[in-house]
């Protein structure tokens, strides 16, 4: 049962049948609220790691790719510097002026 301290405030009266039993069922309800929540956040965490794991493969696989780009265009620069330095040679019967 409610009623108010002097204060002014509402309170529950220690003793009473009512207090007891909405205390209890209020505190019954933030306990299973406080478990779907966790549950909850425990679902989420294993969402966040199978996507923190599927990122960090696909940075892994860009770095790979990445690196092969970059052997690729650098062979392809030695290949031109081979190409215009052949292209570049004088001719031996050619005149030096």
């Amino acid at each position: 049962m409610w009623q108010r301290n002097s204060y002014g405030r509402r309170v529950l009266i220690s003793g009473s049948p009512h207090s007891w039993q909405f205390a209890t069922q209020q505190y019954a309800a933030l306990k299973s609220e406080r478990d779907a929540l966790a549950a909850e956040l425990i679902e989420v965490k294993r969402h966040r790691d199978s996507i923190l794991a599927a990122l960090l493969e696909l940075r892994a696989d860009v770095q790979t790719l990445r690196r092969e780009a970059e052997q690729r265009v650098a062979e392809l620069h030695r290949e031109r510097a081979i190409a215009r330095a052949r292209a570049a040679a004088r001719d031996p019967n050619a005149a030096l002026n």
